[in-house]
């Protein structure tokens, strides 16, 4: 990298003020309804019904914690004109009415329920009952026997839908559309929960010291955010040593001892909006091989910045990453996600995703709005030690804007005696 990235995208702070113009919520919401109805017409579909739970944040612009999470519990409608028409657990519809009454009323927002993922069986009719009422919807709407898009619903669900007639199609797809390209008020939000996060990689690199565990840094990161407003910390990898090649994604409690290399992904959500941001430090001295594996994941990480304007296409980013086998894996399926691409937003792993398994069949073309992290990993030659590195990245008309800025243009030694 040249030159240190900058902050240009406003992260202005986590209350919005009279003073300042920060996100216009309103128009955010205005934004994803919108974006939700082109793909309507574009996959001619009469109707979507959503049950994964970022599509139903994001054409919703409901919430009510991550304790119900992809549970299957909830569930909505968008139509190409009305709506949208939210089915939630139990009081949650009440309180819709409440926090947003301009959106909402008894008519769309119900309680609702489909059986709990399994532990109220089907033989009760609560699925019968739940896809009669999406059909009395669609009727009013004029929209009966249209076809409508499903996402990630249970088999079940599924297979009711089919029982009753509907002229069921992939819902999601047209939802990964619509997400693809983000509003400048989504923009903001991914900055500010980026900003959250290199302050905890701040805490961390203080933090970084022999007898400290992977454990501790997860709960010391996860303190942070929330103390600055995090809604949920969906995850931190925290990973040293001997674990970090191969990559094993999940922390553990071991302790940190002199020299080792040590990767971080810490996974914030701001209202809504996640971060995928990696570092990797150095705890107290740093060898040669390490300081090597940081340098090669830095330039794989340098040229598909380079890359990134609209008009490129996903498989040119992909291709000066290197093959599977020259970093020691046998094919792509098993090397994916370490030379890797993927946009974030309201979900973790959005449009559009890069890697050489999918980008050089298939590619898609970088367009202005686009927001999408990029990831590469480096093994050392020691066996043991990894670098990893994370850049998120908007599309501009002038290039990329990286909005993680806690230092990475070399391997940082935290602690050095």
């Amino acid at each position: 990298m040249d030159e240190f990235p900058v902050a240009t995208s406003p992260a202005p702070g986590f209350m919005n003020v009279d003073w300042e113009q920060r996100v216009d919520f309103e128009r955010l919401r205005g934004w994803r309804l919108q974006r939700v109805r082109e793909q309507l017409e574009n996959f001619e579909l009469g109707a979507l019904l959503l049950f994964e739970t970022s599509n139903i944040r994001y054409a919703t612009s409901t919430h009510i914690g991550y304790w119900a999470f992809n549970k299957g519990e909830r569930y909505a409608l968008v139509t190409r004109q009305g709506g949208p028409w939210i089915w939630d657990f139990g009081s949650a519809a009440r309180a819709h009415r409440l926090q947003l009454p301009d959106l909402y009323d008894e008519e769309n927002s119900r309680g609702g329920n489909t059986g709990l993922q399994g532990a109220i069986a089907p033989s009760a009719g609560l699925h019968a009952s739940a896809m009669s009422e999406i059909r009395d919807v669609l009727a009013d709407q004029g929209l009966a026997g249209a076809p409508i898009g499903v996402d990630m619903a249970e088999t079940s669900i599924f297979l009711e839908l089919m029982a009753q007639g509907f002229d069921v199609r992939d819902g999601q797809q047209p939802m990964m559309l619509a997400r693809e390209v983000k509003s400048p008020d989504e923009i903001m939000l991914l900055s500010q929960a980026c900003a959250m996060v290199d302050g905890v990689y701040q805490h961390i690199f203080e933090a970084l010291k022999p007898g400290i565990r992977e454990s501790q840094i997860v709960a010391l990161a996860t303190a942070y955010l929330f103390d600055v407003g995090a809604e949920t910390v969906e995850a931190v990898n925290s990973i040293a040593g001997e674990r970090c090649s191969p990559h094993p994604h999940v922390f553990s409690d071991r302790l940190l001892r002199p020299g080792d290399q040590a990767y971080f992904d810490i996974i914030n959500v701001f209202n809504g909006y996640r971060t995928c941001y990696y570092r990797t430090f150095a705890v107290g001295r740093a060898s040669q091989p390490q300081r090597d594996a940081f340098k090669q994941a830095r330039e794989w990480m340098d040229a598909a910045i380079d890359l990134v304007r609209p008009g490129t296409t996903t498989d040119e980013i992909a291709r000066v990453w290197p093959e599977a086998h020259e970093y020691g894996f046998e094919n792509e399926m098993e090397a994916f996600g370490l030379q890797f691409g993927h946009g974030v937003g309201v979900g973790l792993h959005e449009r559009p995703i890069i890697s050489r398994l999918n980008s050089l069949d298939e590619p898609i073309e970088i367009v202005e709005g686009m927001v999408f992290a990029l990831e590469t990993y480096a093994p050392a030659t020691d066996g043991r030690s990894a670098a990893r590195i994370e850049e998120e990245v908007v599309v501009t008309p002038d290039g990329p804007q990286i909005i993680t800025l806690f230092p990475c243009e070399e391997l940082m030694v935290a602690n050095a005696y």
